[in-house]
């Protein structure tokens, strides 16, 4: 059964704030185990769950151009990870990010924020890349998933390690918090009992990612990075459930716009008292909802890029034609989608072509106003195909606004501007 305990924070004499200095009470949550738990889920939330799972299905049996370059979707993996650390108060413009992953490898830039953002996209890559239908999850896919999110935070000595101490959500002290996880002892035990979860429930595949999502928060079992780490699990239990092999909808893209919602549901689901109580399972119920609300939200939108690159693909082979079948010029122009910022190196790298072949390439799709070059000089040089980049903020942008169309509500947080007209 749930249960809270009442403790006592002593305070420090060289606090910050009067309740740092004075402590004070907070308390302890204890959450139910999730294995063998009964969820009575409504019809109406059912009817959603099943909707927002034949919207998966659909896109990742469709979708071509997000799927078919040996990065999986990678524009859609940046989408992922920026909406997830978004609600973690990272906000890294698409360029910006587009640009510290071109440059990742040179001395002469490393932007700390725009790392920390990668941080979370590496985590997204592995997962799509390592998990396959019918895996069963164990706390290692969480331990390693934090550990490629941590690599390029500032704590990397973090990754992959569950917390020893106490931690909290808000405010400077456990008594100035407005959650408080459970003691760093029960962890592991909880952590055991959420795979045993996702390995063995019979539910619908979307209400078992989100629960398990929400169970995951509530633990809280790192010392940084849960919150991202979190939304990387809904898809580790998509992928190995077979529900996406080819995709990765944007889920946290919609889950940042409605933020405090978000929160809200997160705070109901971890009740008091019995599972089996009307207030609990009215809160599951609630929270599912808002979750495969956001699938299906995720699923649209994606489904909209995917047709927009797809267009801007046509138009970009009309612009450069003749483009010979199998040239380096054709083989860039179906890369592009995974890199839309890149270098020459990477241009070679991605079509697997000399790097005079790619050359070539570059210089002829910077005439023909496919790609823009955004370096002088002959280091460096840094190449952007902006109508894609454009594409992209729009999608950000439209993800940010709660009516999903910026005409009718603005964005509800920190987006990129509109992109101006090209001439």
């Amino acid at each position: 059964m749930a249960r809270v305990e009442l403790h006592r924070w002593p305070g420090h004499p060289d606090g910050f704030t009067r309740a740092e200095r004075l402590g004070g009470s907070y308390e302890l949550y204890f959450p139910d185990p999730l294995a063998g738990r009964d969820f009575d889920l409504s019809d109406e939330v059912l009817a959603a769950l099943e909707d927002a799972a034949g919207d998966l299905a659909r896109l990742d049996a469709t979708a071509a151009v997000l799927t078919n370059s040996e990065a999986l979707a990678r524009l859609l993996l940046r989408a992922e990870a920026v909406g997830s650390s978004q609600i973690e108060g990272l906000v890294v413009g698409a360029r910006r990010l587009l640009k510290a992953e071109a440059l990742r490898d040179s001395a002469r830039h490393h932007d700390v924020t725009a790392e920390e953002v990668l941080g979370a996209v590496d985590a997204m890559v592995w997962v799509t890349e390592s998990v396959q239908a019918g895996e069963k999850l164990e706390v290692e896919h969480l331990l390693e998933a934090h550990r490629r999110l941590m690599a390029h935070s500032p704590n990397p000595e973090f990754g992959g390690e569950v917390r020893y101490l106490q931690n909290w959500i808000g405010g400077r002290s456990p008594a100035e918090a407005y959650y408080v996880p459970p003691p760093a002892q029960v962890v592991p035990e909880l952590l055991e009992d959420l795979m045993a979860f996702v390995r063995e429930s019979r539910l619908p595949v979307l209400a078992k990612a989100g629960i398990a999502h929400a169970q995951f928060e509530t633990i809280h079992p790192f010392a940084d990075g849960n919150g991202r780490t979190g939304r990387a699990l809904i898809h580790l239990v998509l992928r190995a459930e077979g529900i996406v092999e080819r995709s990765v909808p944007p889920v946290s893209l919609s889950l940042a716009t409605h933020a405090t919602q978000y929160v809200e549901a997160l705070t109901a689901f971890r009740h008091v008292g019995k599972a089996t109580s009307a207030r609990a399972r009215a809160a599951a119920n609630e929270w599912l909802l808002m979750f495969a609300t956001a699938c299906s939200h995720a699923t649209a939108e994606a489904a909209r890029f995917e047709r927009t690159a797809a267009d801007l693909k046509l138009a970009w082979r009309e612009r450069a034609a003749p483009v010979r079948a199998g040239s380096a010029v054709d083989l860039l122009i179906e890369t592009l989608p995974a890199a839309p910022v890149l270098t020459l190196a990477a241009a070679a790298e991605l079509i697997g072509r000399s790097q005079q072949a790619a050359n070539q390439a570059l210089t002829r799709l910077t005439e023909a106003a496919v790609l823009r070059e955004l370096t002088d000089g002959r280091r460096n040089r840094v190449y952007e195909a902006p109508e894609l980049i454009d594409a992209f903020t729009l999608l950000e942008r439209r993800f940010a606004s709660p009516a999903a169309d910026t005409q009718i509500e603005p964005p509800s947080r920190p987006v990129p501007s509109t992109p101006r007209p090209t001439r």
